[in-house]
């Protein structure tokens, strides 16, 4: 009865999660905005790698970091994205009280409201390689793909983002509108540090040794190996050495890392939003507003 209790939770509060996302636009113009944004996103990163290079698009450079900055949505959008329901139920609709004190699981409320975000984060994310493929020439073929590794690194990947983001909503309970900075200073140690855009050896030596901890790191080189495996060998090859500075790195090794992430990290999150959950309630915090 708990687990169906759950799960109605979780369908309910994502179907809120979607009226509050598409609800401002018809059906037509919101799909629009949702192929359009994620180009347009990508185009700017595209054209400043075109001017660097003199527009040399056709190599798997440009592949390497087409296909990282097209993933890094993932990151950006679903670690906002599951903190921003704590921030928005609180301070714009200031309905977090009555939801904090509904006979329901608020961890699945939680999830369940971040599931849609996920859900439109996919669909920007399959737009902007498909467009990459079809306009860019990103090498990416279908008959290559290893489909199973894709699974298992987006499902860990996704797991680990989803329980980081829990972390900082806890925090949010605690904050004002600084818990926004709060997330995008992550994101942004994560896109530096973790290979999105270019190899993690190009970094001093001292970063590169906080991205080797960095379980983003690994996921980027698992999505990467998994969808671009041409791109990934070309790499190797032609310069020679390691220029990933993951190549010793096995498939397995990379999935039981971000498993055993996983489970670190779960657990952190969840002593933290306790932590958190406690002290806002202690002090009168849960339906707090500060007029941001």
């Amino acid at each position: 009865m708990a687990v169906m209790n759950d799960l109605k939770v979780f369908k309910d509060s994502a179907w809120l999660g979607w009226q509050m996302e598409a609800n401002w636009t018809d059906p037509f113009l919101f799909l629009t905005y949702s192929i359009v944004k994620p180009i347009a996103g990508t185009l700017i990163l595209v054209l400043m790698y075109m001017v660097v290079t003199g527009g040399e698009t056709g190599n798997a450079f440009f592949s390497y970091m087409y296909v990282g900055n097209a993933m890094y949505m993932f990151v950006a959008e679903v670690l906002f994205g599951v903190t921003w329901v704590i921030h928005d139920d609180r301070e714009h609709y200031m309905t977090l009280k009555q939801v904090y004190i509904a006979p329901m699981n608020f961890y699945m409320y939680i999830m369940g409201r971040s599931a849609i975000k996920i859900a439109i984060t996919s669909f920007g994310v399959l737009v902007t390689l498909i467009f990459g493929v079809m306009a860019l020439g990103v090498d990416i073929d279908l008959a290559a793909v290893d489909w199973p590794l894709l699974a298992a690194s987006l499902v860990l990947g996704l797991a680990c983002i989803c329980i980081l983001g829990l972390a900082l909503g806890g925090v949010s309970f605690l904050t004002a509108k600084h818990s926004i900075g709060i997330n995008e200073g992550l994101a942004g140690v994560f896109y530096v540090l973790s290979g999105v855009v270019f190899p993690i050896t190009i970094l001093p030596t001292w970063a590169q040794s906080v991205s080797r901890i960095l379980p983003v790191t690994y996921w980027m080189e698992a999505i990467r190996r998994a969808i671009e495996p041409g791109a990934m060998r070309e790499l190797a090859d032609t310069s020679g050495f390691d220029v990933t500075g993951m190549g010793g790195i096995s498939d397995l090794t990379m999935m039981l890392y971000l498993l055993v992430s996983v489970g670190a990290f779960f657990v952190m999150s969840i002593g933290v939003f306790r932590v958190a959950d406690y002290i806002a309630r202690k002090k009168g915090k849960v339906d707090w507003t500060t007029a941001y």
